[in-house]
């Protein structure tokens, strides 16, 4: 593969901090998971348009996790690179900190994994740059990327053809011991 248009891991690093006001709690006073989600996008998109000079769009979110609840004025830093690269998209990872300004005291909150597609002018997809993996921590994620984007081919196909394969008594049977009630009248 040409290096001569590859970039660095550390050219397409971001991180960006936001405090958590109180317009952004749910109805338990924590920090509504779907505005995290949100800001994580807004970064993703940061992250890969950084990297790929191009207009990005979210092809997929993987591997959301959120470990620990966001506090109303906790400063929250989202750090953000290009994981793995592929010939049209970027797998970022994010990596959500929240910092509570009056104690110091920093946790780790989310982790993920969005797939985002660069877009020439015209819409279409544009390829990317080739990615430069410099230690042995960007290998790895650059390991577990191609180990994401297989994973989700898999799910994808086994949702699709398996589910669809299914006549109504299998559908049925999958349901046997599940916590649902069957009323098809």
């Amino acid at each position: 593969m040409s290096l001569t248009n590859a970039k660095t891991v550390k050219s397409s690093e971001v991180e960006i901090t936001e405090l958590m006001v109180p317009a952004y709690a749910n109805f338990g006073g924590k920090v509504h998971g779907g505005i995290l989600l949100s800001l994580m996008d807004k970064v993703a998109y940061v992250c890969a348009a950084k990297y790929s000079q191009q207009y990005c769009v979210t092809v997929a979110v993987e591997g959301v996790a959120f470990l620990s609840p966001v506090d109303v004025g906790d400063l929250v830093s989202f750090k953000a690179s290009v994981n793995y690269v592929g010939r049209t998209t970027m797998i970022v990872g994010i990596r959500v900190e929240a910092a509570n300004p009056r104690t110091g005291e920093t946790k780790h909150t989310n982790s993920c994994y969005f797939t985002m597609a660069a877009k020439d002018d015209q819409g279409q997809l544009a390829e990317v740059p080739a990615l430069i993996l410099e230690d042995e921590n960007q290998l790895r994620r650059f390991c577990e990327g191609r180990m994401i984007k297989e994973f989700s081919a898999e799910k994808r196909r086994l949702l699709k053809s398996d589910l669809q394969d299914m006549d109504l008594q299998q559908r049925l049977d999958k349901c046997e011991n599940e916590r649902c009630v069957i009323n098809m009248s």
